[in-house]
This record gives C-alpha cells, sequence and structure tokens, in this order.
C-alpha cells in the first residue's frame, strides 16, 4: 500500500539542500548553509552523502583566491526526488481520508 520512502532524502536536511537545488541551477555550500541553517561540518556531511549517491554533483573551484564549492542537482538526483515527493503523496492521501 504505502511506496517506500528514499532514506537518503529521508534526512530534513539533505531534502532541503535538495528543494533548494531544484529551484535553483546551482548554489554555493554558504548560501545552502544560511538557508538550511546548518552547521558547516553537518551539511558538508549531507552533501557527501548526496554526492556519493549519484544526487547532486560538487565543483570545488576558487573566487579569486578564496575556495568556492558549487553544488547542482543532477538528473539522477532529481529523479529521486519526484519519486520522494510522489510515495509521500501517498502517505498524505491515506491519512486525509
Amino acid at each position: 500500500m504505502f511506496k517506500p520512502l528514499d532514506p537518503l532524502l529521508h534526512s530534513e536536511l539533505r531534502l532541503a539542500v535538495m528543494s533548494l537545488l531544484i529551484s535553483t541551477e546551482e548554489a554555493e555550500f554558504p548560501y545552502i548553509k544560511e538557508q538550511t541553517g546548518a552547521t558547516a561540518g553537518n551539511l558538508s556531511v549531507q552533501i557527501d552523502k548526496l554526492s556519493a549517491a549519484g544526487y547532486i554533483e560538487v565543483e570545488k573551484t576558487f573566487k579569486g583566491k578564496k575556495p568556492c564549492t558549487l553544488c547542482r542537482i543532477t538528473p539522477a538526483g532529481l529523479k529521486a526526488f519526484e519519486e520522494y515527493v510522489e510515495s509521500l503523496k501517498g502517505y498524505l492521501e491515506v491519512t486525509s481520508k
């Protein structure tokens, strides 16, 4: 009856990161940190998990002499997010009846 929820996306912070990246073409680490209210260390760990799963790609560059980390959602990440949302809708439909 219930579709399984992707455990990788079921984390509040990882879900927030994915939601931000869906609405933007790319986002820099400080922007994601500010929007999510996460600590740098926790956000870094969660971004690594999403990257390892192939849900986002991370590009490390420089702006002048300062390091800059850019994150983008991948097609696989978009598909996983859409499937997660559809599965979640199934849970909500049952509870609203």
